[in-house]
């Protein structure tokens, strides 16, 4: 069965390599009918991304991805159908997207220490949006350092590495509450890649209370035993089962863009659900104050 949709992309605008129009047109030429642009702290691309859509015929869904920490794991937070205009939620955007630039900073400082040399102006240039880590990783690519991005992250700025900086902490229910202030849709992404099944249903009856939506079931390498597994969880606790292919362009991720099927039916849960809460007042929500670090 052809599919049609991709709920997980990324663009310029945070850590991809395609700009927002490029993404577009290469969506509609793998003959998608629906796109969702997922930036990360970013919705800088989402206007541009529409435009192209509209020229493209391709249904666009604005979205946007916000990393959360839990016990030492990582949990990823997508948001769809967001009001993004609304003034409070782009200056918290704005306080995230700014740790991004102190964190990047902080890293390649770090890897001058060990004698690694590549200048901070490059990762920027590399940049061009937000900036991410697979932004040193591509500087240290280019200066020879490492063959791939995957290699980058295993050596020098991955998770336990010496270059590796933390972020902005937001809790993975901080996260679903801030999308859920602009009336968006809160779904986990991957949400088996970092910390397994067992913790996850842990998990998901404080995100679910938080407002979760949904559960990113059909994702790039994950296998029809997995599937069954998220499904079955989704049903369980009345969550949307979304999913994509987390492309940000050739290297970085194995799945190509479209390349994991998706159900309409998500689509059309989502766009129900959001047809609901248009027009509502959404909830408030308060950035906490950044954790300082030892």
């Amino acid at each position: 069965m052809a599919n049609t949709i991709d709920l997980h992309t990324h663009s310029t605008a945070s850590d991809g390599l395609y700009s927002p129009t490029d993404l577009l047109q290469q969506a509609q030429q793998a003959g998608l009918k629906v796109l969702a642009l997922t930036d990360h702290d970013s919705t800088e691309g989402i206007v541009e991304a529409s435009e192209a859509a509209q020229r493209l015929g391709v249904e666009f869904i604005p979205g946007i991805e916000l990393n959360a920490d839990v016990d030492r794991s990582e949990i990823h937070v997508l948001g769809y159908y967001l009001e993004y205009q609304r003034p409070e939620f782009q200056s918290i955007l704005k306080t995230l997207r700014d740790a991004r630039v102190s964190r990047g900073q902080r890293m390649v400082e770090l890897l001058n220490e060990e004698g690694i040399n590549i200048s901070w102006d490059r990762v920027r240039e590399l940049a061009q949006g937000a900036v991410g880590r697979p932004h040193v990783a591509k500087a240290l690519m280019e200066a020879g350092y490492v063959q791939s991005i995957p290699e980058a992250f295993d050596k020098y700025i991955g998770n336990g590495c010496h270059a590796y900086v933390p972020r902005y902490k937001l809790t993975p229910e901080e996260a679903v509450r801030l999308i859920n202030s602009a009336n968006g849709l809160a779904v986990m992404a991957h949400p088996i890649t970092v910390p397994g099944l067992d913790e996850l249903q842990r998990w998901l009856p404080g995100l679910q209370k938080a407002g979760l939506v949904g559960l990113e079931t059909y994702y790039g390498p994950y296998t029809h035993k997995d599937e069954e597994a998220l499904l079955s969880l989704a049903s369980r606790y009345n969550l949307i089962p979304t999913g994509g292919t987390d492309f940000h362009g050739p290297g970085i991720h194995p799945t190509p863009l479209g390349g994991r099927f998706v159900p309409p039916e998500a689509v059309e849960r989502l766009k129900a659900l959001a047809a609901s809460r248009r027009g509502k007042t959404p909830p408030a929500f308060e950035l906490p104050a950044p954790v300082e670090e030892k």
